[in-house]
This record gives structure tokens, sequence and C-alpha cells, in this order.
């Protein structure tokens, strides 16, 4: 019996490789295995090759495998591009209509199952897939009652007679493998789950979850991959709270609507990618400097332009820290996985409330999309903190304006919400005294720049990273997103002194409570998902040791898997013992 293994199943987009991916995961994740699955899709609507590949294991998984297992293929294409991926004595479950055949110099095996014939035998070749599933269910040597079970919950509002057809497609796939069992070599099934209780969901799912307990009551977005689904799940639930989903006419609309939500006292925010980012620039910094809580969600993806709209990468950096013109407080974060997406979207809502700053929550696309196993939410632990926020009416002369910028020691004025009696001021983008009233002036310019810088001065998480490891090591990897749970498994493979950083302040850059690792690494590594090592420049612009600081980077769309990192890891120790 195995710990873990990968299954993919590939073929043209639009012929349902996504639900038969979603069906046979969803189903082992009830079952209580861990679960890490990577998307790879193409940015059109229907054609072109599409695969899901999903990683299974008996304990936790945060990373695509190196290879893969088993290959469930609906077309010869399917075989061509990724049957290179199978690990010796791999197996290959293909759809018998486009005749399969496979390289003889692979050391791989070939079962052809007729998917679509025995689908359309049953009255629909839509369930080709459940054919599949059920092949699959076989040569793992799974039950079935838990796929039956699935089937029941996904169509019974269809009726009886869909989940009494989906029932039979997915026992004849079964039975179908069990009849070529025999030519079969090898070992394809998993120890017994731990048969714990478990999320399964994609980042996008945790950040809108994080939100609504968060209490957002306002969005407003743009569509755009990978951040789409966060709009969708918001116009799903959120009226179930009492909230509203705009659906604007592009992104500039939809940034300055939550800046608006945001000023009138309803917790608010916004949701794109990188190029709706740039578009939201202006705005942002308008939040600045009237000093309006808002919060934007970027779901990172392959750039500049249209780019990889659907493939990996972590290219919007720089562009989240330094794209506004003039300096405005800001703060950046990145959530470590799925599972503290939802809880560093709650931390973002308070700290842009309580400091009165934007906050840009960044994601990447594996995160966003790549759907995984997770710990419950823990609901309880969830608090919000509104800061210096009056909601109610104040006793003072009402014939002169409140002091909304009033100069604070901590740089932090009380803000009243409109309607608030006594709260009356102005708020306006040019520069401003401490009533809000235009001043241009050369003294109050002073005044109100070093009193809204002056608020994230000694800013600080409570946990601006999570660190594996000593504060000394030999090796110190930084990351962030979506490879952090690479380097985990990269850094746990080998026998070496690591201590990996999984990095959630981004910016202020937490340099005070880096410092220890830094000083005390013998080496430093940053691995991240953009050209330029973005993240490595915000490093060595915050830290001297330079000549330890390397920089290992990857960029063609695809995730990190344990094995690239691996190599890369033992190269560096190895020079250093030679050296």
């Amino acid at each position: 019996m195995k710990e873990q293994l990968s299954w993919k199943v590939g073929g043209q987009q639009g012929e349902g490789i996504e639900s038969t991916g979603e069906i046979f995961s969803t189903t082992l994740n009830r079952m209580g295995y861990h679960l890490y699955s990577y998307r790879h899709f193409s940015s059109r609507i229907k054609g072109g090759h599409t695969n899901n590949n999903v990683r299974i294991s008996a304990r936790e998984v945060r990373a695509v495998s190196d290879n893969i297992n088993i290959l469930v293929a609906f077309d010869q294409q399917t075989i061509d591009l990724n049957a290179h991926e199978l690990v010796s004595g791999g197996i290959i479950i293909a759809d018998s209509k486009f005749n399969p055949t496979k390289d003889e110099s692979l050391d791989i095996q070939l079962v052809s199952i007729p998917f679509t014939e025995t689908a359309k035998e049953l009255g629909s070749q839509l369930m080709k897939n459940m054919v599949a599933i059920g092949a699959s269910a076989r040569l793992m040597n799974l039950e079935m009652q838990p796929f039956r079970d699935m089937i029941y919950t996904m169509f019974i509002r269809k009726g009886e007679q869909i989940v009494d057809s989906n029932n039979e497609a997915l026992k004849e796939g079964y039975e179908l493998m069990d009849s070529a069992m025999a030519d079969i070599s090898g070992d394809f099934e998993m120890v017994p789950s731990e048969q714990e209780e478990r999320l399964f969901l994609i980042g996008n799912d945790a950040i809108s979850f994080g939100a609504l307990n968060a209490g957002v009551r306002f969005m407003a977005a743009y569509p755009i991959t990978p951040a789409s689904e966060i709009m969708e799940y918001m116009i799903e639930n959120l009226p179930k709270v009492g909230g509203t989903v705009i659906q604007t006419e592009d992104e500039i609309s939809a940034v300055t609507m939550a800046i608006g939500s945001n000023y009138a006292g309803a917790r608010s925010f916004t949701s794109s990618a990188g190029p709706g980012l740039s578009l939201m620039m202006e705005s942002i910094g308008l939040s600045g400097m009237t000093e309006t809580p808002l919060v934007i969600i970027d779901t990172m993806r392959g750039g500049p332009s249209t780019g990889l709209p659907t493939k990996q990468e972590q290219s919007d950096l720089m562009q989240m820290i330094y794209g506004t013109h003039g300096d405005i407080p800001k703060v950046v974060l990145a959530p470590s996985d799925v599972e503290d997406a939802f809880y560093t979207t709650i931390e973002a809502f308070n700290i842009a409330e309580y400091y009165q700053v934007p906050v840009i929550l960044l994601s990447d696309l594996q995160m966003s999309l790549g759907k995984q196993s997770s710990r419950p939410f823990d609901l309880s632990s969830v608090e919000i903190n509104r800061g210096k926020t009056i909601t109610e009416d104040l006793e003072r002369d009402e014939a002169e304006y409140f002091e909304r910028y009033s100069d604070e020691e901590d740089g932090i004025s009380n803000r009243p919400i409109p309607g608030v009696k006594g709260g009356i001021h102005h708020v306006t983008g040019v520069e401003h005294s401490t009533t809000g009233t235009p001043n241009e002036s050369a003294d109050n310019r002073q005044v109100q720049m070093d009193k809204r810088m002056r608020k994230l001065k000694d800013f600080t998480m409570d946990e601006p990273f999570k660190a594996k490891g000593n504060v000394e090591s030999e090796l110190l990897v930084i990351s962030f997103l979506s490879v952090n749970g690479v380097v985990q498994e990269a850094a746990e493979r080998l026998d070496a002194d690591i201590t990996t950083i999984s990095l959630k302040q981004i910016h202020p850059f937490p340099i005070d409570a880096l410092r220890p690792y830094l000083d005390g690494a013998g080496e430093i590594l940053v691995i991240e998902q953009n050209y330029s090592g973005q993240l490595n420049s915000v490093l060595k612009m915050n830290y001297h040791g330079h000549d330890r600081i390397k920089s290992h980077v990857k960029y063609d769309g695809t995730p990190f898997k344990p094995n690239e990192i691996e190599t890369h890891m033992s190269s560096i120790l190895k020079i250093k013992e030679v050296l």
C-alpha cells in the first residue's frame, strides 16, 4: 500500500475534465485523505489541453508531486503531453475511443477502457467521466459507497434518474477495470486514511469566507482570472448576511466604490489580478491620502499585459509595494497557505481599519485556484477591531468642522463615519489641514505627511512570518504564498541544517523580526516565481549581507515541484562544502 500517489486526468477543455477531478478528489477528501491539486487550463472557454493533477496522501501535503502514478486520458494529446511525468511502472487509463498509444521507450502501462462507448450505452456520453472515476477507484481499491454518496450530493437536484444513471456508469467503470486487473502490475492501493474531517477548498474560497467573517458587507469587482471566484462566492453568500455585491464596468469603478463604501462605514473590498491592480493605483493613493480603510485582494498571474492569465506567477510584488505615485502608508500581506488565507484576510480588514490605510492581500494563481485540504477554521478565534472609528454622536460644537486629520502621536486620528452628529469634516485628495480643507502650505504638508507615514513606522504583525528550523542555520530559505509548501517539503527531504521562512508581512518589511535568522544563516536563498527576483530585491533593500543572499526563480507558468527546489538546495550546500 502507498502512503501517497498522484492522479492526473486530462483532455480537451470543455469536456468535463474539471468535473472529473472535482468529483474524484472531493470524494477522497470526504474519505479523510490529504489532497493538493493543480489545474492546468488554457485562457479560452472551450478547446485546448487541460488537466487536473491531484496529489493524494495519508499525511499533510502542500505541494504538487514530483511525478504522477496514474494518468487518466480522454485523448491522445493528454498521453503525448503528460506520459513522461509517470513514474516507472505508472499507468495510463485511456478512453478506447481514440485508439490510445504510448511511447514504448517509457516504462509505463497502458489500459484501454471504453469510457465514451459505455457512457453512450447508458444514455449520455457526458457520463464518461463517471466511468473513468469508477475505473480509477477500482485500480486504487477504493470503496464505492463514498463515490455513490458524492454522486447523490451532486446530482439529486436533477432527479433520481440522473443519480441512478451516474451510479451505473460508476459501477461499469469499476467492473471494466476489474476485468483488466490481471494484466496490471504494481501497487496503486492507498493506505487507510485517518478519517478526520477536513475542508477541501481553493484559496479564493478561504479568502472569501474570511471576508464574510471579518464583517464585510459590500464588494465591488470586475471579473478577471484568477480572482473571479471571490466575486462569485460573495454574490452567492454576501446577501445572506445583508450585504451587496456590484459587478462594475471596470477596476477603477470597483476600487473607488470600495473606498466610498468604507468611508460610509461599511467594511468593503475589491479583488482583481495584476492588470486590474495597475488600473487601481491612483485610487489606492486616494485611500492613503484620505486615510480611508481599503482592502484589495491581488491574485497574481503571469504577466505582463494579458500575459499568462491562467498560469502561475508571483510578479506583482514591486507594483504592490511601490506602484502608487507619492508616498502613502500601505500594508502588503501574503498568507502562508490556504488555511492561513482565512485568518490573514480577517487580519487585513482589522489592519486597514485600525491604521486607516490601504491593505493589499496577495495570492497567486496556484493558491487562488489550487484546491487542497485544510483543517476546519476556528471561528471562535475571530476578532474584529475597528480602531478609532466613531459610530455614535459627538457632544461638540457643530458649527466647527471636526478635526478628522488631527496630528496624533501615533499618526491615527479619530474617524467619524458620515451621519455622526458633530463629526462633519471635509474630504479631498488634495493635501489638507486637520479638518480636511485643502491646504498646500509647506508647513502643513510637512505635518500631514509625517502624521500619515508615522502610522506604520513600527508596524509588525504578531506573526510576520512562519519559521521552521533554528535561528542559526547553514541555509536559510525564504519564500511566500504557494511556494512555501514546496520549499518546506524539499527542506524536509534533505538531511541538512536548513531553516525555512514563509513570509507573511511583505511591506513594511519586517527586518527587525527577521534579522536574527538572517544574521545566523550561513547562506540565504530566496525562492520565488518571477523573472527578476522581486522578493530577493526587497530583502537586499533592507539587509546588508548581499554576498550571502542568492536567488532562485521560475517563470514558465508552472508551479515549482519539490524535487526542483531540493536539487537547488543541494547544489548550494555542496558548493559551500567545497568552499
